[in-house]
């Protein structure tokens, strides 16, 4: 089954660095099978975080192919990828562009955490564009059945790794060259 992301605006009262309040309105990401299910989840997943009361202002489907978190960053990255093929009959090549959200500290951390999830990837790709998503928080969905505890642990690994990054590997060896003779 595909997953669905919703992207949930929530507004609520907020208390700034001075101490002061303030109503703010925050993008938040659940995974959910309806909008009606969404609303749900994120009503339940903020009423652990705010004391006070909040409303949820807009819902609407969210356009991620994938998620994904890494440890000890702490915003989120929309970054667009272009999967590249070639069209045999009439030899033009075709973009495909599908969105992922990367969780990073900067733009080039974002980059590189992008292309280590694209490392596995038997086609051409490239990444276009990378840049900073409004989105606070993405909450999973979890059924809690003891099937998915791997599940949750796997998503906590992932989200508790750091992507490998790649090393340019330089090539020191130096190979004879026979001259041919001059005839």
């Amino acid at each position: 089954m595909s997953t669905i992301w919703y992207e949930c605006k929530v507004k609520y009262r907020k208390t700034d660095e001075t101490g002061g309040q303030k109503i703010t309105t925050e993008p938040y990401l659940v995974d959910a099978m309806s909008y009606t299910e969404a609303e749900s989840r994120i009503t339940e997943e903020m009423s652990a975080y705010i004391s006070e009361e909040f409303k949820i202002t807009n819902i609407k489907m969210a356009n991620y192919a994938e998620i994904h978190p890494f440890e000890n960053a702490d915003r989120w990255f929309k970054s667009k990828v272009s999967l590249l093929a070639y069209d045999e009959e009439s030899g033009k090549e075709r973009k495909t562009s599908m969105y992922l959200l990367v969780q990073a500290n900067d733009v080039k951390e974002a980059f590189d955490n992008t292309t280590g999830v694209m490392k596995g990837t038997m086609g051409d790709y490239t990444i276009p564009a990378i840049m900073e998503s409004p989105i606070m928080d993405v909450f999973p969905y979890f059924s809690g059945e003891e099937g998915e505890l791997e599940q949750i642990e796997k998503f906590n690994a992932v989200k508790a790794s750091k992507p490998e990054v790649a090393v340019e590997i330089v090539d020191h060896m130096e190979f004879a060259v026979e001259e041919e003779p001059v005839s």
